[in-house]
């Protein structure tokens, strides 16, 4: 049946038969309420337009108009100009509806921004492939009892300024993000990141990072050597293992990339949502990418996508008042003292003040550091000493002699006292005088 150009749907015609039949008393008017599932009331009030409309009845009133809520058109038009723009490639209905609401005030649903977006190609749902199923460690009660530490190596800024690292550390009860980006993923960056956070939260009890270089030393062996009836060699820590070790942290190593998932994921969302995002501000620099991490990734992510933890306590420790960070986050090496009070470090030679010099000295171990803001401090048991930078003056064993230039050798003159000796075969002249 027909209402205009509207058809009925099976739904429809189900209700109509059961209107059809209260009309004709064959079913009572609360039994074709419970069938409909509408009070008694509205059931008799059907029945009364079912004799003056028919059954039109059964059809719903707002049926082929357009919606009282229906977004203006001109608003579609204004939305998807701005989404189609080249700095917003690539952004999903999600990501697109916040930035439309929060920079342009266009209010509109996820679901319907991503229909536009189909109408107009910019988006297609991707097919969901079916991956192979991890089973999720749960996670740690309290805040701070581990964090998950690991750097990503993607292209941030999309080529237009230098490449950058992102190093991150999120914590395993609560998905707290804290991050930086660096030029480099060396140890000493890492370090001030790891200052960073001390300061900020305190001391977690563990850290869980990858087997790099950067917080395990690996032994070496020879190329044909299997290693498995040799017993493991345990070796000196890293810079960073030491550090951690002075701090009271422990280090737990993840044997495979799922097992450090959770900040695995962290890195899948900030290479999507991060990377537009600095493209939309035109972040160029390393200053700027820091300044919009900061400023407003970091605070959306610590009040959107963080948990409450299983136990409201911190496990995070404060800083001892031994627990100098400067001297801990340091690069840290040991040196001999000489009988003249100096030191060798870095192809630089030191000379312990006079104030300094105590009993035990003179041959004794000083442990040397250097520090991330270039400095270098000396500690001898526990007191550090007044050091100063020896400048070293040329001596004759330091200056280059040039050597004398040997004469040049000349090639020998070819010897000739074989000349008339022949041990290959005769000539014919020499034959006719042997003949005569």
């Amino acid at each position: 049946m027909r209402e205009g150009q509207l058809l009925m749907t099976q739904a429809e015609r189900d209700r109509l038969v059961t209107l059809r039949k209260a009309q004709k008393r064959l079913i009572t008017r609360a039994q074709a309420a419970d069938e409909l599932g509408l009070s008694v009331r509205q059931v008799k009030r059907l029945v009364k337009e079912l004799q003056k409309r028919g059954d039109k009845v059964a059809i719903h009133g707002l049926r082929g108009r357009p919606s009282n809520h229906r977004i203006e058109a001109n608003t579609q038009e204004k939305a998807i100009g701005i989404v189609a723009q080249d700095v917003y490639r690539g952004f999903g209905p999600t990501l697109a509806c916040e930035y439309l609401a929060k920079k342009y005030k266009i209010e509109v649903s996820r679901e319907t921004l991503r229909q536009w977006m189909k109408q107009a190609g910019l988006w297609r749902a991707k097919r969901q492939g079916v991956e192979q199923v991890h089973l999720f460690r749960p996670r740690r009660s309290r805040c701070g009892e581990l964090v998950q530490w690991d750097t990503s190596n993607h292209d941030w800024l999309e080529g237009r300024g230098e490449r950058l690292y992102l190093i991150a550390m999120i914590d395993d009860a609560t998905s707290r993000l804290h991050a930086r980006f660096v030029e480099s993923d060396s140890t000493e960056e890492n370090m001030r990141t790891l200052w960073s956070y001390l300061e900020k939260y305190g001391r977690p009890l563990a850290f869980y990072t990858d087997k790099a270089s950067l917080f395990r030393t690996t032994e070496k062996r020879k190329r044909d050597e299997p290693g498995v009836d040799k017993d493991p060699v345990e070796m000196p820590p890293t810079q960073i293992g030491r550090a951690l070790r002075e701090l009271n942290i422990a280090w737990i190593a993840a044997h495979s990339p799922q097992a450090k998932g959770r900040i695995e994921r962290s890195f899948q969302t900030a290479q999507d949502r991060l990377v537009k995002a600095l493209r939309e501000t035109k972040a160029n620099t390393l200053a700027d990418a820091n300044r919009y991490l900061e400023g407003e990734f970091l605070p959306w992510w610590n009040a959107t996508l963080t948990v409450e933890a299983a136990c409201a306590e911190d496990a995070h420790r404060r800083l001892d008042k031994g627990q100098m960070l400067a001297a801990i986050l340091s690069q840290v090496e040991t040196r001999q003292v000489k009988n003249d009070y100096t030191f060798q470090f870095e192809t630089q030679r030191y000379q312990i003040q006079r104030v300094s010099i105590c009993t035990g000295l003179r041959g004794g171990v000083v442990r040397v550091e250097r520090r991330l803001d270039g400095s270098v401090a000396a500690r001898f048991r526990e007191s550090y000493l007044e050091i100063q930078p020896v400048q070293s003056t040329p001596t004759a064993r330091d200056s280059v002699r040039k050597a004398a230039p040997r004469p040049r050798r000349h090639p020998a003159m070819k010897s000739s006292w074989m000349r008339n000796f022949h041990f290959g075969k005769r000539s014919k002249r020499a034959r006719a005088h042997d003949s005569r």
